[in-house]
C-alpha cells in the first residue's frame, strides 16, 4: 500500500496565500515567462482610439414621439405623411357662355317646316325623338368607354348639296334642347356657305373660324345665347380660302375642347359642308364621336354615300338618316297619336 505520508504536501505559505493549483503551478514551472510582453501602440491608433471612445461615450438621441408612433411603440397611430398621398384631380371648370339671349324667329321656323319650341307635338317632332334618343344612348356608350369630349359631339352631313343636311341639324339641336337635363350647342361649320344664323333670325358676328385662326379670341365669347331654354348657337365665322388646314392644325382640338369643358351634359352638333363638295367635313370626323349622314331619298345615289361614309372613316360610328321619304313600308305614322280622340 501506499503510505500517504509520504506524498510531497504543498508548503504551507501557499495555503495561506490562498493560491489556486494553476497558480502554484505557475509560479513553479515560472510559466509567466512563455506570455509575450504587450507591445505599446503607435501615436496615431492611440488617438484613434480615443476619438472613438469619446464618441461612443455620447448618449443616442431620443427618438421623436411621432417616429414611435410611426413604428408603433408609443405615442400616437401611424399616419401616411401628406407628401406621399396622391392629390386629387381638380374638377375642370364649366364653361359658361355668357351671350347675350337672342330671340329666335319661331314663324320663320314654321315657314320653313322646321320644330317650334313650345309648339304642338307634330309628326316632325316625334320622327326626331327617336332620332335624338338613339344618339343620345350612343353619347352614353361612348362617355362609358372613355371617349371623352368626342361622345358630346356629333357630326352632320350628307354627301352632295341639297339633301337636307342643315334642316335635320336644326331640328336635331332644337330637339335636344328640350331635354330636361341636356343642353345642346349648334356649330355652323359650313364655312363656305353658312345658314344656321339665317334660319333662326339671329345677327351675325365672330365664330369658330376666327377663334381657329387667331389665338387670342376664346372660343366660349363667340357664342350665341338663344331664347330658346337649352339652346345655344356658334357662328361659322370669317370666311377663309384656308378652312380645311385650320381645321387640321393642332389648336383645333383645345378650341372644341373649351366648348364642352366641365359641362357633361352639353352635346354640340356640327353642321358640316357636304362631304362630296368640300374637305371640312373629313376633318371635322376626326374630332366627333357619331356622324349622321342624310341620306335624300329621291336624290342620294348609292356610289356617292359610299363614297362619302369613306371620307368619313375616321369618325368611329357613322349612321345613316333617310330624309325626305314619302312611303314607309310598315305603315309608321309617327305623331298621329297626340292628336287621336277616342
Amino acid at each position: 500500500m501506499t503510505e500517504h505520508s509520504k506524498i510531497p504536501m504543498p508548503p504551507a505559505e501557499a495555503d495561506a496565500r490562498g493560491e489556486s493549483l494553476i497558480e502554484r503551478a505557475a509560479g513553479h514551472f515560472d510559466l509567466n515567462s512563455y506570455i509575450a510582453r504587450p507591445k505599446p501602440l503607435p501615436p496615431e491608433a492611440v488617438d484613434k482610439a480615443l476619438v472613438r471612445r469619446r464618441t461612443s461615450s455620447q448618449p443616442a438621441p431620443r427618438p421623436e414621439p411621432e417616429a414611435l408612433g410611426a413604428v408603433g411603440t408609443e405615442g400616437p397611430a401611424a399616419s401616411v405623411p401628406e407628401a406621399s398621398q396622391p392629390a386629387a384631380a381638380p374638377a375642370p371648370v364649366r364653361t359658361e357662355f355668357s351671350g347675350e339671349r337672342l330671340p329666335v324667329d319661331r314663324e320663320h321656323l314654321r315657314e320653313q317646316g322646321l320644330i317650334v319650341p313650345e309648339g304642338a307635338v307634330t309628326t316632325l317632332l316625334e320622327e326626331f325623338r327617336i332620332v335624338k334618343r338613339q344618339l343620345l344612348v350612343q353619347a352614353a356608350d361612348l362617355r362609358r368607354q372613355n371617349a371623352g369630349p368626342m361622345a358630346q359631339r356629333i357630326l352632320v352631313s350628307s354627301p352632295h348639296p341639297g339633301e337636307g343636311k342643315t334642316y335635320c341639324a336644326l331640328n336635331l339641336a332644337l330637339s335636344i334642347a328640350a331635354e330636361k337635363e341636356s343642353e345642346v350647342l349648334l356649330v355652323d361649320a359650313d364655312f363656305a356657305k353658312p345658314s344656321i344664323l339665317s334660319a333662326l333670325g339671329l345677327p351675325g358676328g365672330p365664330g369658330l373660324m376666327d377663334a381657329l385662326m387667331d389665338e387670342s379670341i376664346d372660343v366660349a365669347e363667340c357664342v350665341l345665347g338663344t331664347d330658346v331654354p337649352g339652346l345655344w348657337v356658334l357662328p361659322a365665322g370669317d370666311t377663309s380660302n384656308n378652312d380645311s388646314e385650320y381645321l387640321a392644325s393642332s389648336r383645333t382640338a383645345r378650341v372644341l375642347d373649351r366648348l364642352t369643358e366641365g359641362a357633361p351634359n352639353r352635346m354640340v352638333i356640327f353642321d358640316s359642308p357636304p362631304a362630296l363638295a368640300a374637305s371640312p367635313a373629313a376633318e371635322l370626323a376626326k374630332y366627333v364621336g357619331q356622324a349622321v349622314v342624310i341620306v335624300r331619298a329621291d336624290m342620294t345615289g348609292q356610289g356617292a354615300l359610299e363614297d362619302a361614309i369613306s371620307l368619313l372613316g375616321a369618325c368611329p360610328n357613322v349612321q345613316l338618316l333617310l330624309n325626305a321619304a314619302q312611303f314607309s313600308p310598315s305603315g309608321r305614322r309617327f305623331g298621329s297619336y297626340y292628336g287621336y280622340k277616342g
